[in-house]
């Protein structure tokens, strides 16, 4: 597959999890936060605790399940950006959680502090 229908396939997939968590009650507060040491793909408020959301999305099983790229490696850059980003909006003292989206061929499965 194209990097390029990589690309579209993660955007589609993390446009399907932004209205799959409002629908929920979540709220968005950042979409791709970015820094040096990564991105998380979407940051929400589920009544007050704060989750971090990993969002992988495929086509086909042919690479194993979208979960599974979520790996220890990803898992730890995602809690040093989580963390910069409670320091840096004080809330280090906040109740947080990481979850992961996992999307194949449309169909999502929601993993609930999935690490």
């Amino acid at each position: 597959m194209s990097k390029f229908l990589n690309k579209i396939t993660g955007f589609k997939g993390e446009r399907q999890a932004v209205i799959y968590l409002t629908k929920l009650g979540y709220s968005i507060l950042k979409n791709n936060y970015t820094t040096k040491l990564g991105e998380i793909d979407i940051i929400a408020k589920d009544k007050q605790t704060i989750v971090f959301v990993e969002v992988k999305t495929r086509l086909t099983t042919e690479f194993g399940l979208p979960r599974e790229a979520v790996t220890s490696y990803k898992q730890n850059k995602i809690r040093l950006v989580a963390t910069e980003y409670l320091k840096k909006t004080n809330n280090l003292g906040a109740q947080c959680r990481c979850d992961v989206i996992d999307i194949l061929d449309k169909k999502l499965t929601h993993i609930i502090n999935a690490f």
